[in-house]
């Protein structure tokens, strides 16, 4: 599943490309579990808005929406948000370019130009909202430190399963809380709430600036993720621990272990994470 890099990287193209240009019509696949919003309201809504911006809340994309009102009164917002899911794809794309298969979602550009959502798997979401829209947890990328020892106060879930709970830091999942835990030092086992507060400024630190390199280098693609040009990622090949199960540590040399924590594939080093 596309994490907060993945997202983030998304939005920023997608917002580039496609910010204060007016969307003409929509089109739907009318396939079952895409919609979380009627289609018939995504698409009276979205028809004859002006894209006012693209974001990223955790790891929703927000398309910001401007809508003429009723009799000249002012704009009406609203937003659409996309939800990748797992195999999930935004793309910008010519108009003359053959849709891909598993296409769910066309909105037309007055300029020729289209939005068009990919889905094979059909986990992604799509709908629309009157409002401007939060996520359920916590900002990873810019909480400070106070704050981010609080979300973990009292927890006595492992900090594997703390870090990926969306209601605490919204946008971190797998392979980059497998990621900062190493670079932290911190064993993904651990109980949340036992850590030092020393131990939780480190795993800020280095959860925030893993987050960073990954945004710089597009993500990481280690399935089917690509970018709103159709282009992969480079922050897997700086990997330290995850997918790499068996392998040699780029530090100590000894053996990436693989197990399992709150029901989702961990890697760690053994020597290195305590």
């Amino acid at each position: 599943m596309p994490e907060l890099p993945e997202v983030e990287t998304i939005a920023n193209g997608v917002n580039e490309r496609v910010r204060g240009h007016r969307i003409v019509s929509v089109w739907t696949s009318g396939k079952p579990q895409t919609f979380k919003s009627p289609e018939a309201e995504i698409e009276e809504v979205l028809t004859g808005s002006v894209i006012d911006g693209v974001r990223r809340v955790g790891k929703t994309i927000v398309m910001t929406l401007e809508r003429d009102g009723d009799g000249g009164a002012a704009p009406v917002p609203a937003e659409f948000l996309v939800h990748l899911g797992m195999t999930g794809r935004l793309l910008v794309s010519e108009g003359d370019v053959p849709l891909p298969a598993h296409t769910h979602a066309v909105l037309a550009l007055e300029d020729g130009r289209e939005v068009r959502f990919v889905d094979p798997r059909r986990f992604g979401r799509l709908s629309v909202v009157q409002e401007a829209y939060a996520g359920p947890g916590v900002e990873p990328t810019t909480i400070g430190v106070e704050e981010f020892a609080a979300l973990f106060k009292g927890r006595k879930i492992a900090i594997k399963a703390a870090l990926l709970n969306q209601s605490l830091l919204h946008g971190v999942g797998n392979i980059y809380a497998d990621e900062s835990l190493f670079r932290a030092g911190i064993r993904p086992t651990r109980q949340a709430g036992k850590l030092t507060k020393a131990e939780l400024a480190r795993l800020r630190v280095a959860l925030q600036k893993v987050l960073a390199r990954a945004i710089k280098l597009g993500g990481s693609s280690v399935s089917d993720y690509v970018d709103a040009e159709g282009m992969s990622g480079y922050f897997q090949i700086e990997h330290q621990v995850y997918g790499r199960g068996g392998e040699a540590c780029k530090v100590c040399g000894g053996p990436i272990k693989k197990i399992v924590v709150g029901g989702r594939g961990t890697h760690y080093c053994p020597v290195c994470q305590r």
